[in-house]
């Protein structure tokens, strides 16, 4: 039996580009959440690497985060073994859900125990490192960390001793469009101007104060350049959710709900909606 690894999807709880860096990337600072949200990776002994997918119209050679990850660890610890990977694709990409970059984490988690490597937590992360700024994340235990420099300095987040988790149902809709994050951050002005502490504004989860002070640098210019994102967020806006955010740099929009069945009526909505969305809900954690 082939093994497999979960991959999680996130929300951004805020997040500020603060400035361009010299090496032409960005530093920022935001929340990262890991979600239940997950696609699967499996792996089966192989001559050769290889990736099928479930999606056909995602890439099935190098272009993929899986076979790059894959290679990568190969080339590593000098694996000669091959392996038979297939993704089982469920969370939308170019949303700003992180699915690539948790595909690639999966990935380097499967073949470390199917080629039954001594690689350490930290080689693993400088690894993933140098496939996305989001794959050190998926890589941590803590369901949430502030995340600064690209996004893969962590520090992972808690609350009275406890690893912090939502406190409140959540739930995303994903428009039928996707974002390029190269694009995204072309449409962006970095500031460190009157940046309010995301970690504390999180920590004080009081949504109708996120509402005011806890945003994303580019929901406003996608908004703009795509109407299904402004509608998804119109649309969420008009229902019970305490606070309506964009997750990174793609087109996926989130609610918090404090009530349950808020949430699902929500949901619901949606469905029957005419935005042709997807959705998925996460009840709010005990």
């Amino acid at each position: 039996m082939p093994l497999t690894q979960n991959a999680p999807a996130k929300i951004n709880l805020g997040l500020h580009v603060l400035r361009q860096r010299p090496d032409g990337y960005h530093d920022i600072e935001t929340i990262l959440h890991r979600i239940d949200w997950a696609d699967t990776i499996a792996a089966a002994p192989a001559e050769t690497l290889s990736l099928t997918c479930s999606d056909p119209s995602l890439p099935t050679d190098e272009n993929n985060l899986c076979l790059q990850a894959a290679d990568r660890l190969a080339d590593a610890f000098d694996v000669t073994a091959g392996a038979a990977l297939h993704l089982e694709k469920r969370v939308p990409y170019g949303a700003g859900l992180g699915s690539g970059s948790s595909d690639a984490a999966a990935t380097l988690r499967l073949l470390t125990r199917l080629w039954d490597l001594d690689a350490s937590l930290e080689t693993l992360r400088e690894i993933g490192g140098t496939i996305g700024a989001d794959v050190p994340f998926f890589l941590t235990a803590p369901p949430a960390a502030h995340a600064t420099g690209r996004g893969d300095t962590l520090s992972p987040l808690s609350k009275d001793g406890a690893p912090y988790r939502l406190p409140c149902s959540l739930l995303v809709a994903v428009p039928t469009v996707t974002v390029s994050t190269p694009w995204a951050y072309g449409q962006v002005t970095p500031t460190e101007a009157n940046r309010p502490s995301l970690r504390s504004l999180v920590l004080s989860e009081d949504p109708s104060h996120w509402q005011e002070a806890l945003g994303n640098d580019f929901e406003a210019p996608v908004v703009a350049a795509e109407p299904a994102v402004g509608a998804v967020r119109a649309a969420l806006r008009e229902t019970d959710a305490a606070y309506v955010s964009l997750s990174g740099s793609g087109s996926a929009v989130y609610g918090l709900f404090n009530a349950a069945d808020a949430a699902r009526a929500a949901q619901e909505m949606l469905r029957a909606g005419p935005l042709g969305v997807r959705t998925h809900l996460m009840p709010a954690t005990d």
